[in-house]
C-alpha cells in the first residue's frame, strides 16, 4: 500500500504553529521506519541466494509494516479503515510475489486499492455521512455540533453540503491520481521475473520510491481539499475557522 492513505488521516487540532506531540512524532517516525526504511533495506540488500534469498526476504520484509499496523491497531483499539486497508495490501503482496504472478497484478493491486477510496469518497457523499468528514474533518478537529448548530442557524446547511460535495471531488481526485501513479510506478520498476533476487530489489525500489513520487502530489490535493473547506466554513457561518476547531 502506497503511504498515502497512511498520511490521510494527521490531523491538526490548532491551526498555528506549533511543536509536534512525541506521539505525533514517534508515529511519523514508525511509519517512515517500518513501512518504508527496513522493508527497503531488506528487499535490496537480502535478496540474493547467499543472504535471505528472493522468497524469505519478501517475508522478513513485510513483516516490519504488517507487524506495526497491527502493534497500531491494539494500540489505538480502534478498527482503522485505513490500517486495515494497510495490513490487506500488505497481504497481498506477499502473496503476489511468493505465488510468482506477473508484476502485471501487482501493478493492479496498487492500483486498486486507492481507486477503491476514491470510488468510496464519491459514492457515499450522496449519503448523510460523507467520507471526506471522516477523511479531513473529523470529529477530532472540528466541533461538528456547534458547527452545525450554527449552519442551522444561517439556514445554510445545504449550502455548505454543497462546498463538502466540492471538496470531495478534490480528495477523490487525490485517491485516483494515486491509483495512476502506483499502477505507473509498478509497470515502470517491476520488470524482472517474479521469485528472482532481481524482482525482489525491484520491489524495494517501488516501496522507496513510493514516498516522493505518490505521497507528495496526493497530499498536496489532500491539503487542498482541507484549506478550502476551512475557507468555505468561515465564508458561510462569517466566522474565523478556529471558532469550529477543537482545541
Amino acid at each position: 500500500m502506497s503511504e498515502t492513505e497512511s498520511s490521510v488521516k494527521e490531523q491538526v487540532s490548532d491551526p498555528s504553529p506549533k511543536k509536534p506531540s512525541d506521539n505525533q512524532q514517534s508515529g511519523f517516525f514508525g511509519n517512515l521506519v517500518f513501512n518504508i526504511a527496513i522493508p527497503v533495506l531488506i528487499m535490496t540488500y537480502a535478496s540474493s541466494d547467499e543472504y535471505l534469498g528472493p522468497a524469505w526476504s519478501i517475508v522478513v520484509a513485510l513483516a516490519f509494516p504488517l507487524t506495526y499496523g497491527l502493534i497500531e491497531l491494539k494500540k489505538t483499539k480502534k478498527v482503522n479503515l485505513f490500517s486495515v486497508l494497510g495490513i490487506v495490501s500488505v497481504l497481498l503482496t506477499g502473496g503476489i510475489s511468493l505465488l510468482k504472478l506477473p508484476a502485471e497484478y501487482m501493478a493492479i493491486k496498487e492500483a486498486t486499492i486507492p481507486a477503491a477510496i476514491g470510488l468510496a469518497v464519491l459514492i457515499t457523499q450522496f449519503t448523510k455521512k460523507p467520507l471526506v468528514k471522516a477523511l479531513i474533518l473529523s470529529d477530532a478537529l472540528v466541533n461538528w455540533e456547534k458547527l452545525d448548530a450554527k449552519l442551522e442557524e444561517k439556514n445554510a446547511t445545504a449550502l455548505f453540503n454543497s462546498k463538502v460535495a466540492i471538496s470531495s471531488y478534490i480528495v477523490a481526485g487525490s485517491f485516483f491520481l494515486s491509483a495512476c501513479l502506483n499502477y505507473g510506478l509498478a509497470k515502470w520498476i517491476l520488470v524482472s521475473e517474479p521469485g528472482t533476487s532481481a524482482y525482489t530489489e525491484e520491489l524495494g525500489r517501488m516501496t522507496a520510491l513510493s514516498y516522493p513520487v505518490i505521497v507528495i502530489p496526493s497530499m498536496i490535493l489532500l491539503i487542498t481539499a482541507l484549506v478550502y473547506l476551512f475557507k468555505q466554513i468561515s465564508k458561510v457561518t462569517g466566522d474565523p475557522v478556529e471558532e469550529y476547531l477543537r482545541q
